[in-house]
């Protein structure tokens, strides 16, 4: 499959979220709504300060987390790969029990705080292959010194993507990939083979479908990962 088949194959997917609160936040609702997510609220007066969500998939119960880490999911925080902060955010929380949700508006905000995510993941296990996704050299830019520490500080065989020239980066242990199809052009992704643990497979996938507006899904799904790592050896080597 292609990295758009895979997006268009989770977007088959349903997810519902049951948020059980004192009261209804229909605006939290609105912000967090995307094409396959449903939220429903459920009264429930007795609960105080702990309001919850809880994530059902086609029905089957996946996981429960407190209400704040809905509000952390719209304004979340960003922290390089080696800070403790990350140790401790609800919205990493929410990402696990959130695995192959849809989103069709993240913003660069949000898509920074998950790619950020997985860099953590690879930073902490310090081996196997990360496969980023930039879109174009000057998107990279800005992400330059992260990579730079993790090709420095690891032994992870990194590899970048992204359409145009990328013969000005010098970056040992990092190999560039400059492709110019309209694929690699518009998708912004991390791929982690989780360095010989499965458990640290991890991956995010998303087009630009308007201006700094963000359409695709995050996993932990081993063997998605695999298939995202396939497809990118066979297509760009």
């Amino acid at each position: 499959m292609t990295l758009h088949e895979h997006i268009t194959t989770v977007e088959r997917e349903q997810k519902t979220l049951v948020v059980y609160a004192a009261d209804p936040d229909t605006d939290l609702a609105e912000q967090f709504e995307t094409k396959n997510v449903a939220v429903q609220y459920k009264r429930l007066r007795s609960v105080g300060g702990d309001e919850f969500l809880v994530v059902r998939d086609d029905g089957e119960f996946k996981g429960t987390i407190g209400l704040q880490a809905l509000t952390e999911f719209l304004t979340p925080p960003i922290t390089v790969p080696w800070s403790d902060e990350g140790e401790s955010s609800l919205f990493r929380d929410l990402l696990s029990v959130l695995d192959r949700t849809l989103f069709t508006s993240f913003d660069k905000r949000q898509m920074l705080a998950t790619s950020r995510e997985i860099e953590d993941r690879a930073w902490r296990v310090g081996d196997g292959e990360l496969h980023v996704g930039f879109q174009s050299p000057s998107a990279f830019r800005a992400q330059e010194p992260v990579y730079d520490r993790l090709a420095d500080e690891t032994n992870l065989d990194i590899h970048i993507y992204g359409s145009g020239e990328w013969r000005s980066f010098e970056m040992q242990d990092v190999t560039f990939h400059g492709d110019e199809t309209d694929e690699i052009g518009k998708t912004w992704f991390l791929v982690y083979d989780g360095g010989g643990d499965p458990l640290q497979k991890c991956a995010l996938l998303a087009e630009e479908h308007d201006p700094d507006q963000f359409y695709g899904f995050w996993t932990y799904d081993p063997k998605t990962v695999d298939e995202l790592l396939s497809y990118l050896h066979e297509s760009y080597g």
